[in-house]
């Protein structure tokens, strides 16, 4: 049975034998319980009391952890981000204590890699307007809507890392070549493209999945789209600043692209943008890592981190790569 986690605040500022894990953000404890362990006390509604005697907190992605969280949890030793974009985690402040700040890359990969594939499908096989044509009793006009095909198209991918490696492989089985750019982690000789406009320019269908930084904020920008093979598909699933949405549009108005799946923005919640009105463009809330299954294991993944670090042991992955295991043991 799951072990079962407390919801009133602690009375008591010392903890005589159990480690205290929060929760920030909706974290099911029936899923954390018993991978924490029994020396473990979950907390998933904190109190100002429950974080100054907290030494793990597992950690939603829309929830900040800032100097001043870190101020209020002074017993804190590990910090677990479900899933792996840590923009709203001071990971330097919290290094600079000799906080882990763990993350879950391999949960929501598989899950990610197949919303990339739904947005391909929905937008290539151009479902929206031919349900808009028998719902509306237009069935004579089916010829007047193209309807493309993935297999013998060229997937570029835009990040190599663990999505995009796995975009390539269910691409694979829908019969598409494959060519990928990544500027920190260069893909095989074979598929490599030298750069992100070379590979717009071979590619029927772009998916995007490196990480946002300063050289990759509007990677797809209003250069890059002019390099586009005519009649793209655009997938972000990425970070939403990596695409200029008003250079998009104009690239949708143009036709230089088809067809764009938009999962991530800038900022999120997503403010409305007139590209989201275009009717080639297909909008998902940041929620194709976020399956059922996928947040299962996420969950695991994180608690996992958590009781390696209150354990003694080095978690499977950082976000910070200059921390190491020596200096939470210190």
């Amino acid at each position: 049975m799951p072990k079962a986690s407390r919801t009133a605040p602690l009375s008591q500022p010392e903890q005589p034998s159990q480690h205290v894990v929060v929760g920030l953000g909706p974290v099911d404890p029936a899923i954390v319980g018993d991978v924490l362990g029994e020396d473990v006390t979950f907390v998933p509604d904190p109190t100002p009391d429950d974080l100054a005697v907290a030494e793990g907190a597992i950690v939603r992605a829309d929830r900040h952890v800032d100097e001043d969280l870190l101020a209020r949890a002074p017993r804190l030793r590990v910090i677990a981000r479900t899933g792996v974009g840590v923009d709203l985690v001071d990971v330097a402040a919290a290094s600079a204590r000799g906080i882990p700040v763990v993350i879950t890359p391999n949960s929501g990969s598989r899950a990610v890699a197949e919303g990339v594939l739904a947005m391909a499908l929905h937008l290539t096989k151009r479902l929206r307007p031919l349900t808009d044509l028998v719902r509306e009793g237009r069935w004579a006009e089916r010829n007047s809507v193209p309807v493309g095909d993935l297999d013998g198209a060229t997937l570029g991918i835009v990040g190599h890392g663990r999505i995009g490696r796995r975009v390539g492989e269910l691409a694979a089985a829908f019969g598409m070549r494959t060519l990928a750019y990544d500027p920190y982690s260069p893909p095989p000789p074979e598929i490599a493209r030298a750069d992100p406009g070379e590979l717009a320019e071979a590619s029927d269908v772009l998916t995007l999945h490196v990480p946002l930084t300063d050289e990759t904020r509007h990677l797809v920008d209003e250069a890059f789209l002019a390099r586009v093979k005519p009649g793209a598909v655009l997938i972000n699933c990425g970070r939403g600043a990596l695409i200029d949405p008003d250079a998009t549009l104009a690239a949708l108005k143009a036709g230089r692209l088809s067809g764009v799946g938009l999962d991530v923005f800038d900022p999120e919640p997503a403010r409305h943008h007139p590209l989201f009105d275009h009717p080639d463009v297909v909008l998902t809330p940041h929620l194709m890592g976020m399956t059922r299954r996928a947040m299962a294991l996420t969950f695991v993944d994180a608690a996992r981190g958590v009781a390696d670090v209150l354990a003694g042991r080095p978690p499977t992955a950082v976000a910070d790569p200059d921390w190491t295991h020596r200096k939470a043991m210190a």
